[in-house]
């Protein structure tokens, strides 16, 4: 068990970089974090643990104290469920299989939209990597950077709207697993497991699915957002208040591929002390 007294606030646990669909380097990222007056920062990457390394070291140099994460894709039926995942083994064999699976299917997507794309559009397999570095988890962000390169789309939002909408021709289903599932590799893999965003346009997970990630181990719930909705954020905050749930608040932040701003929402000094009192997986860096 750490010892959560070496940690201080503000604390911001989910922010992106060019790892996964952020714009910005990792250390920038915590840099970034920095600036904003956070004393305490989550990198957490769709799917991989590349950045890990690089922002620990980052916010060390800084006085920040570094909390290892990720956003672990899972679907319901249609929808995306974003499981943020704290201080897990980067090399527990079940969640390792899991994340390199799913950035498989998200390689052969891209590519399989790039080529639809391409057929309408002046847009190539090389423009889409030359948005991507090293060891990211290939995305839809990086085919709408890609088109905003070409000048086909002003921004993401459009690209999203737009070329890139689910209801689109070009459109390629992602795999990702189940949510149930997901929740039992994090915490199989000593990590604690909060929804993203969990009140969204897109509603609240029915209350049987909720059940069975609550009994596989999940941990709470991201409430502070700014995608959240009130009606949702008032039901999860009372079934967080009647089984004791962790609660968190964070920006989400993607450098300038969001609007998102470090600590526009943080997470309590309670709340951070109880992932890392919970987590087995890893140690937070502490500067």
């Amino acid at each position: 068990m750490s010892d959560t007294r070496r940690f201080r606030g503000p604390s911001d646990l989910h922010l992106h970089s060019v790892h996964s669909d952020g714009t910005e380097s990792a250390a920038q990222v915590m840099a970034a974090a920095h600036r904003h007056g956070l004393r305490t920062a989550a990198l957490t990457d769709h799917d991989t643990t590349s950045g890990w390394a690089e922002a620990a070291e980052a916010a060390a140099s800084l006085g920040m104290t570094f909390i290892p994460g990720m956003e672990l894709s899972a679907k319901y039926q249609w929808r995306s469920v974003h499981v943020l995942a704290y201080l897990v083994d980067p090399d527990d064999p079940g969640l390792r299989e899991m994340t390199d699976r799913i950035r498989r299917s998200r390689l052969e997507r891209a590519r399989t939209m790039a080529d639809r794309i391409g057929r309408d559009f002046d847009l190539h397999w090389d423009d889409i990597v030359a948005q991507t570095s090293d060891g990211a988890t290939v995305g839809r962000p990086h085919i709408a950077d890609a088109l905003i390169a070409k000048g086909h789309v002003r921004d993401r939002t459009e690209a999203f709207s737009e070329i890139l909408s689910p209801s689109g021709d070009y459109y390629v289903a992602l795999y990702a697993p189940d949510p149930v599932l997901a929740v039992e590799l994090i915490v199989g893999a000593g990590g604690v497991p909060i929804i993203a965003h969990p009140a969204g346009r897109a509603g609240l997970l029915p209350m049987p699915v909720l059940e069975r990630m609550l009994a596989a181990g999940l941990a709470g719930f991201e409430l502070g957002h700014r995608e959240n909705l009130d009606a949702g954020i008032r039901t999860l905050s009372r079934i967080s208040t009647e089984r004791d749930l962790i609660v968190t608040g964070s920006s989400d932040y993607h450098g300038l591929g969001k609007p998102n701003q470090p600590g526009e929402n943080t997470t309590t000094d309670d709340m951070v002390a109880r992932i890392i009192e919970r987590a087995t997986g890893s140690e937070p860096v502490y500067p």
